[in-house]
């Protein structure tokens, strides 16, 4: 995704897209829809749900983050981790239905992976901060050199 686009109108709501989990998690959905749309054997049904749990991650990221919570954030990581777990689920079970080719597989389970890793890391991270701070401190108050949004 273009920087440009992710720079423009920011706000408080929206720093999720700096995060390179969040980005991991778009490109990881938009892998998984190229992949589905050349898949006409299997069923819509089946097609809408590893849809559903691709598309899942990258949005329960954001929403946690835009919860402004620290509390929040971590459970909608989880959620996220969760609808990870699943789609790796559901992709496993359409391959051992020999509806997926293995090669395919293969490169999907290394972005799989490393996404999985990225959102524990950060959840590491965001408890940790918890822990130490009780939850996020006055972030509706401009800092330093920030321009007020409109």
């Amino acid at each position: 995704m273009e920087d440009s686009f992710l720079n423009r109108n920011r706000n408080i709501s929206r720093g999720f897209r700096k995060l390179e989990v969040w980005k991991e998690a778009i490109d990881f959905y938009a892998f998984v829809c190229e992949k589905l749309d050349t898949l006409h054997q299997i069923p819509f049904k089946t097609k809408g749900q590893v849809d559903a749990s691709a598309f899942s991650i990258h949005s329960n990221i954001a929403e946690g983050y835009a919860r402004r919570s620290l509390r929040d954030h971590i459970n909608f990581n989880n959620y996220a981790l969760g609808s990870l777990g699943e789609n790796y689920s559901q992709i496993i079970a359409l391959l051992e239905a020999n509806r997926l080719d293995r090669e395919w597989v293969d490169e999907y389970d290394k972005m799989h992976y490393s996404l999985e890793n990225k959102l524990i890391a950060y959840n590491r991270t965001l408890v940790k901060k918890l822990k130490e701070k009780g939850n996020w401190n006055d972030d509706y108050i401009l800092r330093e050199g920030e321009e007020p949004y409109e």
